[in-house]
């Protein structure tokens, strides 16, 4: 079952987390708009509230929570509410998928991701922004767990174990771009983005379906 109960008790929380962490989150918009390639077709799974969907320009999301899933359709984002791990849609019918702090909600990681690359056209793009559990961020969010209302739940994967993944299901030729330098509280400007992953916390994948 979708780990939708944060979500929808604590969608105002959500929301303002953004509004706290402007930064952060500028910070992370900018690093997938500097990964993203162009598209015609895309669709963001986990579209939560639209955060990034709408920003990013994509219209389409899946959204297990009927709460989140409101709210982005309020910023006019087209929802469909069903989980990662079985898409209602047709073989190779987008040439982006995104997902972004999705992946530690994930019931399972196999069988989302070769979902992604079943609904993905031949030549078409992964994008994948998460936290990675060997950063900075990433152990602060797993030593705190039993006191977050959001990742209570989660299960936090680095960028190496996420890649294995992405070549389980298909996916190759992978590129990498990585912000959030500092921890959450000391972030007082945009962070800068850099290709690569081990030393910011929130790490972008483009991988590609051959």
């Amino acid at each position: 079952m979708p780990r939708i109960g944060p979500f929808e008790k604590h969608s105002d929380k959500y929301e303002k987390w953004f509004i706290d962490n402007e930064y952060a989150y500028q910070s992370e918009v900018n690093a997938i708009k500097d990964i993203i390639p162009d598209f015609k077709d895309g669709i963001e799974i986990g579209v939560g509230s639209g955060k990034f969907a709408g920003p990013l320009g994509i219209g389409l999301g899946i959204e297990p929570s009927v709460k989140m899933g409101k709210i982005a359709m309020a910023r006019g984002i087209e929802v469909k509410r069903c989980a990662a791990e079985k898409l209602p849609f047709d073989d190779c019918s987008f040439d982006l998928v995104l997902m972004v702090t999705t992946l530690c909600f994930l019931d399972d990681t196999d069988r989302a991701f070769s979902e992604v690359y079943r609904i993905l056209r031949h030549g078409g793009f992964f994008i994948n922004g998460f936290v990675d559990k060997n950063s900075r961020v990433g152990k602060i969010y797993q030593e705190n767990k039993d006191k977050s209302v959001f990742y209570g739940e989660a299960d936090f994967y680095s960028t190496e174990e996420t890649v294995k993944i992405l070549k389980k299901a298909g996916f190759r030729k992978f590129e990498f771009r990585q912000t959030i330098f500092n921890t959450l509280d000391k972030i007082d400007k945009i962070e800068k983005v850099e290709p690569g992953y081990g030393e910011g916390s929130f790490v972008v994948i483009k991988a590609v379906k051959y």
